[in-house]
């Protein structure tokens, strides 16, 4: 069975769009081995963080960097997300894995995410090329728009770094740049089925609305850095890391260690919840 690839059209419209939807990337079989670990896994719920959007509601995240032997490590690792990410960033450097985050929001209760770019993160970090870093959202439940499914702007991608501030507890784009850019593109609802892949630009313009529906939405979102590009100011070592590619059957086929041992990200050692002084300069909020 010859290795999964992007074509030329899904590589042309992420370029473009700063996005590219691949429906069903991951199977019925696959997607349900990963959500039944990710709901009974007590390691990973005790390592959750609680952020508040400016509403005061909760979306739980956990964060980890570095990918195993378990089934998400699988998944980060797998073939046909590496060589996607590999055609996407468009270079001869290879592949290395910055973190990976289960996102929980939970009916009634899962809050919003402000406009951001995850760049708007990262900067933080001080990567020092965004074409190199990118973000895989993979979905374990349906995500629509009564759940709260990824808003995106096509082509925001091009504006560059926006400067951001808080909101709430999370870190949002000034919203003055983000009126402009929803006066100039299209505002897109990325409503997404379990195992379909959402890839998508460090730059480019996202949100999300709280779930307000009576069905939980959780996905997967590994975010990728080409080994060329350099983090002065971050601490973990897997973004410098190429991955370490297992086949595409590891995820059904290979005995997977339990999720014992990740290294989480803590809350209060995340530099893009640290102030740094400009951030009460930028209007950020709907």
């Amino acid at each position: 069975m010859t290795s999964f690839s992007l074509n030329s059209s899904q590589v042309e419209d992420y370029n473009r769009d700063g996005y590219v939807i691949v429906k069903s990337l991951f199977s019925e079989k696959e997607i349900a081995k990963l959500y039944s670990t990710a709901v009974e896994n007590s390691v990973m719920q005790k390592n959750a963080m609680d952020l508040n959007d400016q509403s005061g509601k909760k979306t739980k995240l956990s964060l980890w960097f570095t990918p195993g032997d378990d089934v998400f490590g699988y998944l980060i690792r797998s073939e046909r997300m590496v060589n996607s990410v590999w055609q996407l960033l468009g270079q001869d450097s290879q592949v290395c894995h910055f973190h990976t985050k289960l996102m929980q929001k939970e009916p009634k209760v899962g809050g919003a995410w402000e406009w951001h770019q995850d760049y708007g993160y990262w900067y933080k970090n001080q990567f020092i090329f965004p074409d190199q870093l990118m973000s895989v959202m993979i979905a374990l439940t349906p995500a629509n728009k009564e759940n709260g499914c990824l808003q995106v702007i096509k082509g925001s991608h091009k504006m560059g770094r926006v400067n951001h501030g808080f909101a709430g507890e999370q870190v949002g784009a000034d919203m003055e740049m983000v009126n402009h850019a929803l006066k100039t593109m299209e505002l897109v609802y990325c409503e997404i089925e379990p195992g379909d892949a959402l890839f998508f630009h460090s730059n480019l313009m996202h949100r999300s609305e709280a779930n307000l529906s009576d069905h939980p939405r959780w996905s997967l979102i590994s975010c990728y850095n080409s080994q060329s590009n350099i983090a002065y100011a971050e601490t973990s070592n897997s973004w410098k890391v190429p991955v370490s590619i297992v086949p595409d059957k590891a995820l059904l086929e290979w005995e997977a260690n339990s999720f014992g041992n990740a290294d989480f990200l803590k809350k209060e050692d995340d530099p893009a919840l640290k102030t740094t002084g400009w951030e009460s300069e930028v209007k950020t909020g709907i």
